[in-house]
């Protein structure tokens, strides 16, 4: 008897984290976007967080550096902490471009974003713990559902685009153990007001003094700024750590060069905080083998060096990106003006642009009736060939109107095309 087949009435048992953890939303959209494009349909995707390689190649310079270092074998394990030359250009970066200063051991490399985070959590937040974010925000629902934590979800309203605020974080500020933070934000790519995060901070250094005089663990915050160099027009990026030095203590950053380069298949990210916590999660990534390639992590250390060069390539992508995003906001303004429930909020960094479709209870050309946000969702997929991620994606409430609009993947080209497609299909709705 052949013992080879799977045998498909075999209920296989797997764990309980693994049997209730949640796919991501953004991937069946994405999923069934493309089902559409292999039938031939005409498309706009503008739902995936990346870069269309071909649109927004990574610096040349960085490319080349890359292969030399392939083409100088190497190829082998690199430091568990990441390459001393990285860090060491990491730490420059910061302080000259970024106003943060911390040593190289201070610093730990990563194959990209999603493994700092991971190891953040794993460091910082044990089982029970409480981990306190807003919504929208990006798979902090999920990295606090691996760590076996509670998860406090903070609903931002559009008046604050969406960012929270101190006011909002106070009620479970004495239960929490962790407060996820990110600006430029993902999903919004709107950012922190300055007085804001300024009394965020205040909030947690108050708390701090209190656990403090008891023994308790601290109240720790995650500030994820991938986007930070992405800001556009008169848009400020604000640190916890610049505008309260003692936020030094308290703060674990997310950065990284997959945003700020459009490099985001490299998979080099990097976290910066205190050097215990940041051994611990050296500790951890080790264990994992969550590092970014060492050939990647040299030519990167060569690149970053060079912050002239740095500096021209931010200046061409921020610019690109900035006529795309501008470009939609006064497309949807026009669709607003010409009496359509639409809106969208005024760009501010990242790649995305938040955009509203109020069309819940609309009726369509057939007689459906439009009642939930997927019914909306996919009204606009199907009838306007537009393809964008519905906030609820991001943890916020089911009905919400809102959703993110990204540009990583789209020509300039394309900016008429999707507005006149959804001119089109919003005049069919009733």
């Amino acid at each position: 008897m052949s013992t080879t087949a799977v045998d498909k009435n075999i209920d296989l048992k797997v764990s309980k984290l693994a049997e209730n953890i949640i796919g991501s939303e953004i991937i069946k959209l994405a999923a069934e976007v493309n089902e559409k494009i292999k039938k031939g349909e005409k498309v706009y995707n503008l739902t995936i967080g990346d870069f269309n390689p071909k649109v927004f190649p990574i610096p040349a310079e960085l490319k080349k550096a890359i292969i030399a270092e392939y083409e100088d074998d190497q190829t082998n394990y690199p430091a568990a902490d990441g390459m001393p030359e990285l860090r060491a250009a990491v730490s420059k970066l910061l302080k000259e471009r970024g106003n943060l200063d911390y040593k190289v051991d201070e610093i730990v490399i990563a194959g990209g974003a999603r493994p700092v985070i991971y190891a953040i959590f794993r460091a910082l937040v044990d089982e029970g713990d409480t981990v306190v974010f807003p919504v929208p925000s990006w798979n902090n629902n999920h990295y606090t559902y691996l760590n076996n934590a509670k998860q406090v979800l903070i609903e931002t309203s559009p008046e604050n685009k969406f960012m929270p605020t101190a006011a909002d974080l106070k009620p479970h500020i004495a239960s929490a153990n962790l407060i996820a933070l990110c600006s430029p934000l993902n999903p919004t790519g709107t950012t922190f007001r300055k007085k804001d995060l300024e009394e965020i901070c205040d909030m947690i250094l108050e708390e701090n003094v209190k656990r403090n005089a008891t023994g308790k663990k601290q109240l720790y915050l995650m500030y994820d700024q991938i986007y930070w160099a992405l800001t556009h027009g008169d848009t400020e990026h604000f640190n916890p750590v610049s505008l309260r030095p003692e936020m030094k203590n308290y703060t674990v950053f997310v950065d990284g060069i997959s945003k700020s380069l459009a490099a985001t298949g490299v998979r080099v990210g990097w976290s910066m905080g205190p050097k215990k916590i940041i051994d611990k999660m050296k500790s951890i990534l080790t264990h994992v083998g969550a590092w970014a390639p060492k050939a990647e992590q040299l030519a990167s250390a060569v690149y970053l060096d060079d912050l002239a060069s740095y500096d021209s390539f931010l200046t061409d992508i921020k610019s690109k990106i900035n006529d795309r995003l501008v470009g939609f906001y006064k497309g949807f303004q026009s669709l607003k003006a010409e009496g359509f429930k639409v809106d969208a909020i005024a760009p501010e960094a990242a790649i995305y642009l938040t955009v509203q479709f109020s069309l819940h209870g609309q009726t369509t050309a057939d007689g459906t009736v439009l009642k939930t946000t997927p019914d909306v969702t996919k009204y606009i997929l199907d009838e306007g060939k537009v393809a964008i991620v519905p906030f609820y994606a991001f943890g916020a409430s089911t009905d919400s109107s809102w959703y993110r609009l990204s540009v990583g993947t789209c020509k300039l080209e394309d900016v008429d095309g999707v507005i006149g497609n959804l001119r089109d299909a919003l005049k069919k709705l009733k």
